[in-house]
């Protein structure tokens, strides 16, 4: 009988269980995801990718590849997260727009700075830049790093690659993890090399000095970073915000007119923030604010950025500049929070942490460098000495391999002396034979040097080669046990980087002052705003209202008169009041369409009925009845809702219910209501008490279930006020004065 598996329950408590795996998850997106290392400045998609690169031989001197072909090898050997995450860490590897130094030679349309997407990755082509093979991935071959499991177990790949600047700060980095973030400035690569430098020659160098040689970000678009004196603190404790402004110059328009172009943008305003600029100063231009700007025009290319904004003469420039600083992402903050893996773990770093994690890596890659370059050496020079022995015996060394049987008892007599076996032409030979001590390598080597080698001018090189890998031995040794000599070694290959790959720095620094501009005063006047029954709005003179009073009341539904600097409120049967700018509002003709009203407030016809528009300076002078359609009645002070939002509500509704009327109660003498199952009910206005506009209010009518209101009237005592009811003239004054609470008449026509 088969013995059954043992099972085995474990208890475990829930809360314990999901706090567990809540943060192996985290920790899993932080350290393998989502943030970059601080030896190699790379996070592991970007890493595995170059490396796939790398492996697949594309490299900057050979043909492009598809990237196609370059992600899907990635995915399925060291990546295995989504092909549209291994293709978009290889576009922007490749965008210059994006990286202080492109690390991906890009064939093919990669995105452009204005938010354009690159091409599918079946189109596009890559290969390694020159930097990424040899500063980046260079020594791979010299096991200077760990090599780990893939995520199958199938193949290895390198636990960091060996890069020899700091890449952490020259390209910058971003990353979102679980409850972190990481946002690090690219930075100029010759004052980095710089800083390493005056690091390794001074370890307690302080981030005041260090900042001599690296004197801030350097992002690709350029720009001026206008907070100098706040970069200290920013590198001292890893985190802060960096102000940056867009470079604008003046220029000389047509017909004497100035224009302001922006050559040089914010590194935050790279992608879709750029339209928005262009359509933040379009508002500006239509909202009157910025009126010295004629016209707005794109004119960037490949060569550069190039917005170009036409002034009208006379335009105060500076002021205009300043506006643009204050009211659009032409000055915007970049905020730094220098998150790195550092040791396993996530911490953030000073500029000095990273130049020191920087140079220990640096010391570490550089000693396993020359200790597998020496291995190599020692191994080349017992090889050497061997045959240059075996030059000095050569005679002998042909008779035993004349007289042996076999390859193994060449060895063993070259090796060990063991002459068994062996026919020697003389007992002197056999002896001679005994003597001989060399090394299986050295053996192996004699065994398999070639007759050529025995002519003199290739033994004078053979010890040529001797002395020059003694020469290398010694150097290396001497790299090796020596901080200085190794510290020349990596300074050395420093200058070599900064030399080839350096270039001028695109960033200003300075300290700028706050932008400050002066808004032009409006200059008040009397409109009057008209808005049709499709909701085009728009306001007008008054003397052009004047001119044509019967069409405008022949055509308009609301007619209100208030002034160019008031605002109009729009309440609706949702219980929601919106506030439009008169200015917002186009002003001009008589016979011009107007603009959607929906368009410069959050009033949305298809989801709300309009119930009363009036100026805001009407309301607040007011108080405003408000009848729900279940009976509920208050009054409130106008000048509640004189507010700074948009939208607010403008009284509270129970679920399901809505506003049938919304009116200024000051001029009314009495309220009626009329109900859906024909109840009416009259009664004075002063029964109605005045309560907050978060107020639910008071019962104006008893109703039948249900049964509801569907209209409400104020009245004026002086006045007769008729309504068509059942195809027939009803005057509301007429009806029998009652009073507030009760069922009402029912009117039977």
């Amino acid at each position: 009988m088969e013995q059954m598996e043992e099972q085995r329950i474990i208890a475990t408590e829930y809360s314990e269980l999901m706090q567990k795996s809540y943060i192996d998850y985290a920790m899993s997106v932080i350290i393998s995801r989502a943030l970059p290392d601080v030896r190699d400045g790379l996070k592991p998609v970007q890493r595995r990718t170059l490396y796939d690169m790398y492996e697949l031989g594309i490299r900057y001197d050979r043909p492009y590849r598809k990237c196609a072909r370059i992600v899907g090898d990635t995915m399925g050997k060291y990546h295995p997260h989504g092909d549209s995450s291994i293709y978009e860490s290889l576009v922007v590897m490749a965008q210059d727009f994006k990286k202080g130094q492109v690390l991906v030679d890009g064939h093919g349309n990669f995105g452009s700075i204005e938010g354009d997407g690159a091409a599918a990755m079946r189109y596009t082509e890559a290969r390694l830049e020159k930097i990424t093979q040899e500063v980046f991935l260079g020594d791979l071959d010299k096991d200077v790093v760990d090599f780990v499991p893939n995520f199958d177990q199938t193949e290895k790949e390198p636990a960091v690659l060996p890069v020899r600047i700091p890449n952490l700060l020259l390209n910058g980095a971003d990353g979102i993890a679980v409850g972190m973030a990481t946002s690090i400035p690219p930075h100029n690569l010759g004052e980095l090399v710089d800083g390493v430098k005056a690091y390794m020659k001074n370890n307690e160098i302080s981030t005041k000095s260090l900042m001599r040689y690296i004197k801030g970000p350097d992002f690709p678009t350029g720009g001026v970073v206008v907070n100098k004196d706040d970069l200290l603190k920013i590198y001292e404790t890893g985190s802060g915000k960096i102000k940056l402004r867009g470079k604008v110059e003046i220029e000389q328009g047509r017909g004497g007119r100035t224009n302001l172009v922006i050559t040089e943008i914010p590194y935050t305003m790279v992608g879709a923030n750029i339209g928005k600029f262009l359509n933040d100063v379009a508002s500006l231009v239509e909202s009157k604010k910025a009126a010295d700007i004629v016209d707005i025009s794109n004119q960037s290319s490949k060569e550069g950025i190039r917005i170009v904004l036409e002034l009208k003469k006379g335009a105060d420039v500076e002021n205009l500049t300043n506006m643009l600083y204050k009211k659009t992402r032409l000055e915007d903050t970049f905020g730094v929070n220098m998150l790195a893996v550092a040791d396993g773990k996530p911490e953030t770093l000073s500029l000095k942490q990273v130049i020191e994690h920087h140079v220990d890596f640096q010391f570490e890659v550089t000693t396993r460098k020359y200790q597998n370059l020496l291995s190599r050496e020692l191994d080349k020079k017992e090889v050497q000495e061997g045959l240059i022995r075996a030059c000095d015996v050569i005679d002998l060394i042909i008779e035993i391999l004349r007289g042996s049987k076999n390859q193994t008892q060449v060895k063993n007599c070259l090796t060990m002396g063991i002459t068994e076996g062996i026919k020697f032409k003389s007992k002197k030979s056999e002896k001679a034979a005994q003597q001989l001590n060399f090394t299986q390598r050295q053996a192996s080597a004699i065994l398999e040097m070639r007759l050529y080698k025995l002519i003199g001018l290739e033994i004078d090189a053979l010890m040529k080669e001797h002395e020059e890998t003694l020469a290398r031995i010694a150097r290396y040794e001497d790299i090796l046990g020596n901080y200085d000599s190794m510290a020349s070694v990596i300074m050395e290959e420093l200058d070599k980087i900064k030399k080839e790959y350096g270039r001028k720095r695109k960033t200003v620094i300075e300290n700028a002052e706050e932008a400050v501009y002066e808004e032009k005063k409006i200059e008040e006047m009397d409109v009057v705003f008209l808005m049709d029954r499709f909701g085009y709005a728009k306001t007008v003179d008054k003397a052009v209202y004047e001119r044509n009073k019967d069409a405008v009341h022949a055509e308009f539904k609301y007619i209100i008169h208030c002034r160019n600097t008031d605002r109009i409120c729009l309440f609706t049967d949702s219980g929601r009041m919106h506030l439009v700018k008169v200015l917002d509002l186009p002003y001009g003709k008589f016979r011009d369409k107007g603009t959607p009203i929906d368009n410069v407030s959050n009033y949305v016809s298809a989801q709300e009925q309009l119930l009363f528009v009036e100026s805001l300076d009407t309301v607040k002078k007011s108080n405003l009845l408000f009848a729900a359609a279940s009976g509920m009645l208050k009054q409130v002070e106008g000048s509640e809702f004189d507010v700074s939002k948009r939208t607010i509500a403008s009284t509270k509704l129970a679920d399901g219910d809505r506003l049938v009327l919304v009116g200024i109660a000051d001029e009314s003498d009495y309220v009626v209501l009329q109900s859906r199952n024909g109840f009416f009910l009259r009664f004075l206005k002063e029964e109605v008490p005045v309560k907050k506009k978060t107020a639910v209010g008071v019962r104006g009518m008893r109703m039948a279930e249900g049964d509801e209101l569907i209209h409400a009237y104020l009245l004026e005592s002086r006045m007769d006020y008729e309504i068509e009811y059942k195809e027939k003239r009803m005057s509301l004054n007429k009806l029998k004065l009652s009073k507030r609470d009760t069922k009402g008449t029912k009117v039977r026509v």
